[in-house]
């Protein structure tokens, strides 16, 4: 007898072996009908997967969490089998799913064409109409490689030549097509369904390394449902709409350049909002207990050696030669502050000491890698490091946390949600440190009474941490913020306080950031609010357009008296129509256009129109001043 243990508790006899497809049969046919792949003892398997002995089963259904993947990695297959139907001279080589969709890489003497995508997405969706059923087969070694260089597979039978040797060779048959694969896959084709779409091509190096020959990738999406599919499509054409690149350009906030890869040249109006941001953030951590410091930029290698950045981080890090020295500039602030903290002795009536500092750090990214202010190499840190008691943790925890969503819902944030990062696998520490920092940090965490969820392995290689992920405006997600409990760095330098007991005792280091980069929350909010900011947060807040020449004195007389109340305004005297003038500062996103003609000079008032508003309010100008300046005024 086989004894299959299910989820709610039940438990099914078999007199033999028994595949998922047919205990799914048993408990009846809508679980069938939904079931994807089954989890057996822990691990994800084909439905038609024989349980030859006792078994905990799960049965994964299309609404699981992970049926996008398995969908996903399907879908792939199926554009593998009609990229070889349509050209049988290409060669596949491999096409896992990804976040949001899944890709393949194909060897083709011709370059695909857009025309091309067209042609494959017809034929991918008559193998799924085929209703083709996907066969698991286990193949020996040699005779794998052999079949596969029979067909002119040559990348495939590499692969397999490159397996360990006692690893089974699985392949998956759909149809004539035979794909080399671990698995899980359908049990046929036409459970795939049709929310799928073929949306770009790229190019590829085999196996990554640009030394190999270049390949021709085809990157697709796929849903459980059409409804889905039409929301992901949705939300990248919004996200086009919001590229904080393109945004960036159109409200003459920075460019970047060759010269300076990866670092943003700022102008005027986007340091203004740069500068309005730090300024609100100075009197949120003023009025938190932080005292503000600032570091040196560069510092000797011996420093970043103590702490461990060297070994841990160094192909990160800009380095320079002076004096038969090495120098690096900073990739992070925590070293430089535990310098300033051990400048004098601490009691622990000092303690919990708050230090923060926008740091100026430079890393390394591949050029690659670099996407306009999202990923850059020289950004500020709205770094702050705080140096507790182990007992201060819980409620120092606390106190950042309330602080933290206080403050992302001022910017217009309160979806946010936490992620529990524990230890990575390159770290350092020995193993009862990191065990004390994890439970310290979930008792904090916990004490916060904030949702959570675990990512495994991601803390930093000094300390567990949590991270804060914010949703934006079309349902992206962006981690910002991190709260780190650090055992380490205080002993690898030497930081001490005197106790109680009169004897010297670790400090314990909370490293926590809230918007984490400037340069790179920047980015997350044009793009949250599609250039379209508060009018607290706005370079320019209003701009006084003229109908008619005959209004310019009134017009800098408006503006002086709004800049003296406080408001960023400026004056468009141009000699052009009031609509060119209204579709060029829309354009530029700024939020209240200010029209005066010869009749507002004459009575005192303005034609006061927001931005993606049609309709105007004619106010007169001291209660524009009193509802702009309430308005624009920074959250306390």
């Amino acid at each position: 007898m086989v004894a299959i243990s299910l989820p709610d508790g039940t438990v099914r006899q078999y007199d033999g072996a028994v595949t998922a497809e047919q205990v799914a049969t048993d408990i009846g046919p809508g679980l069938l009908k939904a079931a994807i792949v089954a989890r057996i003892d822990g691990v994800l398997a084909d439905l038609r997967l024989p349980m030859e002995q006792d078994a905990n089963l799960e049965i994964i259904t299309r609404q699981s969490d992970e049926a996008l993947e398995i969908l996903r990695h399907d879908c792939a297959h199926v554009l593998a089998e009609a990229a070889k139907e349509l050209w049988p001279a290409i060669q596949v080589t491999i096409g896992p799913s990804i976040e949001d969709g899944f890709f393949y890489d194909f060897s083709k003497e011709e370059p695909f064409t857009p025309d091309d995508l067209e042609k494959l997405e017809k034929r991918m969706a008559e193998i799924v109409d085929r209703d083709e059923a996907i066969e698991r087969q286990v193949w020996d070694r040699q005779q794998a490689i052999d079949y596969f260089k029979s067909i002119g597979e040559h990348y495939k039978a590499e692969i397999i030549e490159d397996l360990p040797e006692d690893e089974p060779i699985s392949v998956y048959q759909q149809g004539d097509f035979i794909d080399l694969c671990r698995g899980p896959h359908l049990t046929s084709t036409a459970k795939l369904g049709d929310a799928f779409k073929l949306m770009k091509i790229a190019g590829a190096y085999w196996r990554g390394d640009h030394r190999n020959e270049m390949l021709q990738r085809i990157y697709g999406t796929c849903w459980r449902n059409k409804k889905e599919l039409k929301a992901y499509l949705f939300r990248l054409e919004e996200a086009e709409k919001r590229d904080h690149r393109r945004l960036g350009k159109e409200m003459d906030l920075f460019h970047f350049q060759e010269e300076a890869a990866g670092m943003p040249f700022w102008h005027p109006k986007g340091w203004t909002l740069y500068g309005t941001l730090q300024r609100y953030m100075q009197r949120r951590l003023d009025a938190g207990g932080y005292q503000e410091v600032k570091t040196p930029q560069l510092v000797d290698r011996s420093l970043w050696e103590k702490s461990g950045h060297w070994e841990k981080f160094r192909e990160h890090m800009y380095t320079t030669e002076s004096d038969e020295r090495i120098f690096a500039l900073k990739p992070m602030n925590c070293p430089g502050h535990v310098q300033i903290y051990r400048q004098r002795l601490k009691s622990y009536r000092d303690l919990p000491l708050r230090m923060a500092e926008f740091g100026a750090c430079h890393r390394y990214e591949p050029s690659g890698a670099l996407h306009g202010l999202m990923r850059v190499r020289a950004f500020t840190q709205d770094d702050a490091h705080i140096f507790c008691t182990e007992d201060q943790i819980t409620s120092e925890s606390k106190i950042f946390c309330d602080l933290l969503m206080s403050i992302y819902k001022d910017l217009g944030f309160e979806d946010v949600h936490v992620k529990f990062a524990d230890r990575p696998e390159v770290r350092a520490g020995e193993d009862a440190v990191w065990d004390q920092a994890e439970e310290a940090l979930m008792t904090a965490l916990t004490a916060t009474g904030l949702d959570y969820t675990m990512n495994p392995g991601e803390g930093a290689f000094y300390g567990p941490k949590l991270e804060f992920v914010l949703r934006d405006a079309i349902g992206r997600e962006w981690q910002c913020g991190t709260l780190q409990v650090d055992f380490v760095l205080p002993e690898r330098l030497d930081a001490s306080y005197v106790g109680e007991d009169n004897s010297r005792h670790r400090p314990v280091m909370l490293h926590r950031a809230i918007l984490g980069s400037f340069e790179r929350f920047i980015g997350v909010l044009i793009e949250h609010y599609a250039g379209r900011m508060p009018l607290w947060l706005s370079p320019v807040q209003v701009v006084i357009a003229t109908i008619t020449n005959e209004a310019d004195e009134y017009a800098r007389s408006v503006a002086a008296d709004m800049r003296a109340a406080g408001l960023r305004v400026e004056m468009d005297l141009r000699n052009e129509k009031i609509g060119y003038k209204v579709r060029e500062h829309s354009l530029a996103k700024v939020p209240v256009i200010a029209a005066i003609g010869a009749r507002e000079a004459e009575e005192g008032t303005l034609a006061l129109r927001r931005l993606g508003d049609k309709r105007q309010d004619v106010v007169t100008l001291a209660d524009a001043i009193a509802a702009l300046s309430k308005e624009g005024s920074m959250p306390s």
